[in-house]
């Protein structure tokens, strides 16, 4: 299992936003379920836009005016006989903040409201609410959450990948068609969340390092390779000459049981073996050392891999990283791996 309060510090890595002041305290709680976490950071964040001011964009509408507003729509007018009450159908742009991200945090907001979160947490969300009045519900199944953000919206990435953590990740359909919150994110999103947990722990606590989900071009003998599918690494350590590639996996079970014997998830190990060979290819023109490492978040399972292998000249090895205890555990798990294949920090 995994700390409710670790999700926490992932998701302050994941969004560098939670490290400022007015998150910091929320590290400090204890959470029963995920939802509550969730709830704690919507309402900080929520709280903190309110000051800043709720965003606004320009909504088309369309009414029956006494006075002329944007373009007259006369075909409209005489349809439905306005003129007979002096007014005309205007269509025009309204600077509101009934917009699609506000209406997207308040739809969620109202998802929490039916979960499992304490009274006093559905108080402070209800109180939040009162500034959304003039905010629509929304049905968060049509959304895109593929949104364009700017230095206008730029404080409400974090908002709104919380509003899909909770959507996407907590939100489950009943057999009779309602829905309720689960307790944890499922796997898929867990997965998505440690994947970008440990790139940024290594890009904020490693600087002597360079960290990037980097892409690997295939060492081809004839240049042809269509086809071929993306070679795109999960984390890329690089310092000097030498290059760790981990590929992070969250699983529901670390291994794989075949012929009552557990072994490695093959197309885990054969995708990583093909990551360092094409690497190794890649740098054969310079001083170069390629390793690489899959990292799985260790289970409640009693068999769990910590192997390293030698594989055509490279170091492959497969370790777990604990997420259910401290904090600090998990920290220095990161920082050993830092250490052995890079030395020590300057």
């Amino acid at each position: 299992m995994i700390r409710i309060q670790n999700i926490y510090y992932m998701l302050a890595y994941a969004f560098q936003v939670l490290n400022e002041q007015g998150y910091r305290d929320i590290a400090t709680e204890e959470f029963d379920n995920t939802a509550e976490l969730c709830a704690a950071i919507l309402a900080r964040g929520i709280r903190n836009q309110i000051k800043r001011g709720l965003g606004r964009e320009y909504i088309p509408k369309a009414e029956a005016l006494s006075s002329l507003r944007g373009k007259l729509d006369i075909s409209e007018s005489i349809k439905t006989q306005t003129f007979l009450k002096r007014q005309m159908i205007c269509s025009y742009d309204d600077f509101s903040v009934n917009s699609v991200m506000n209406r997207i945090i308040k739809s969620t907001v109202l998802l929490l409201l039916r979960g499992d979160i304490s009274k006093s947490r559905k108080k402070e969300l209800r109180k939040l609410m009162v500034f959304f009045e003039d905010v629509d519900v929304m049905d968060l199944y049509s959304v895109n959450w593929n949104i364009q953000y700017n230095r206008n919206n730029q404080t409400y990435r974090m908002l709104i990948s919380i509003c899909y953590l909770v959507f996407k990740g907590l939100l489950q359909t009943q057999s009779n068609g309602t829905t309720k919150l689960m307790d944890f994110l499922d796997e898929q999103r867990m997965h998505r969340l440690y994947e970008k947990f440990i790139l940024e722990y290594f890009r904020k606590e490693h600087p002597e390092l360079t960290a990037n989900a980097s892409q690997i071009p295939w060492q081809l003998d004839d240049d042809f390779g269509e086809m071929l599918p993306v070679m795109q690494t999960d984390i890329m350590l690089t310092k000097d000459e030498k290059t760790l590639i981990i590929d992070a996996k969250y699983y529901a079970h670390t291994t794989q049981r075949h012929y009552d014997k557990n072994t490695l998830h093959s197309g885990n190990l054969y995708q990583m073996f093909t990551y360092v060979k094409n690497k190794e290819a890649e740098l054969s023109d310079q001083p170069h050392k390629v390793a690489g490492m899959l990292l799985y978040a260790r289970t409640d399972e009693e068999i769990y891999p910590e192997k390293e292998y030698r594989m055509s000249g490279n170091q492959i090895e497969v370790k777990t990283l604990n997420l259910d205890g401290d904090f600090d555990i998990i920290r220095s798990q990161l920082d050993e791996i830092a250490e052995k294949y890079f030395g020590e920090a300057k």
